[in-house]
């Protein structure tokens, strides 16, 4: 859908180009082609005159000073190939990699309109859709997963699979809930990554890091009281560091003054039902901080 003028005069504003919608480019008129100059070849010799050119004789004298000179004729210079267009991704426009500072400047429609627009890794030519969050956006719990996978990048929703049905159970299990309900009971889920890689396979680092504004604008509108950072890679974005979630879990971190508790991915508890027990004890210490801090 294309972009409303408070919406293009915010992003002008902090910097982020729009390409021109394809409708626009289409109603323009194209200018005519100038039109083409006679080619005059390089100077002869005296003896062999250029045709069409008279040479002065005694029949036809050369013209007097005082008449009109004759036009200059220049030679014609091919003008350069015109630069390709820019691709354009969708009707609404184009939007690059949004510099850090301007994401943060942004409210929730703006923000997940430029999400849904981002072209700042190749994770967009193989994207169905992007999963932006979903939740209440003043819960006081805040979930973390890594990136889409099949059926979320199908529905646009975060944990919709088997690893959304299981968490699903261990949210109610603590009186949690992702449907509606007030924000102490009502959870927010986002991704690291908000485009499925292709394959189901581990987030790169430069994807992890294009979209990381997006995940600390999510943040710091979502004012959690806990984050619950789920996986790996959402532990390693989250908490900057390389340790295990072995070595990370049954104590507090913090994320830009949000308290963060670390606890295995729903998907590795399918492969891995052992560690469910594990998995609970971290919901258990996430509720006795929230309650702490109440």
């Amino acid at each position: 859908m294309p972009w409303t003028e408070r919406q293009r005069a915010m992003l002008g504003e902090i910097g982020i180009r729009l390409w021109p919608s394809p409708q626009a480019g289409a109603a323009e008129t194209p200018a005519a082609p100038p039109a083409a100059v006679p080619v005059v070849p390089v100077a002869r010799s005296l003896a062999q005159p250029a045709p069409g050119l008279a040479v002065p004789t005694a029949a036809n004298p050369a013209p007097s000073a005082t008449a009109p000179p004759p036009s200059v004729v220049r030679p014609r210079v091919d003008p350069a190939p015109a630069a390709p267009a820019a691709p354009l991704a969708r009707p609404g426009g184009l939007i690059q990699a949004a510099p850090a500072g301007a994401v943060s400047a942004l409210d929730w429609p703006e923000l997940q309109a430029v999400v849904e627009a981002c072209r700042a890794c190749g994770l967009c030519e193989s994207r169905r859709q992007t999963v932006f969050g979903v939740g209440h956006h003043q819960a006081h719990w805040m979930l973390v997963g890594e990136a889409p996978g099949e059926q979320e990048d199908l529905q646009g929703e975060p944990f919709v699979g088997k690893a959304g049905q299981l968490l699903d159970n261990m949210l109610r299990a603590v009186g949690l809930t992702r449907e509606q309900a007030e924000p102490a009971r009502q959870v927010y889920i986002a991704n690291v990554l908000k485009c499925r890689p292709p394959g189901n396979r581990n987030p790169d680092p430069q994807e992890v890091q294009r979209c990381e504004p997006f995940l600390q604008r999510q943040v710091e509108l979502v004012r959690p009281r806990l984050i619950l950072a789920m996986g790996r890679f959402a532990v390693q974005s989250l908490l900057k560091t390389s340790e295990p979630i072995g070595r990370l879990r049954g104590k507090s971190h913090h994320y830009h003054g949000v308290p963060v508790v670390v606890t295995y991915h729903p998907a590795y508890l399918l492969r891995n039902p052992l560690d469910k027990a594990r998995a609970w004890e971290d919901l258990c210490l996430a509720r006795e901080l929230i309650q702490a801090a109440a």
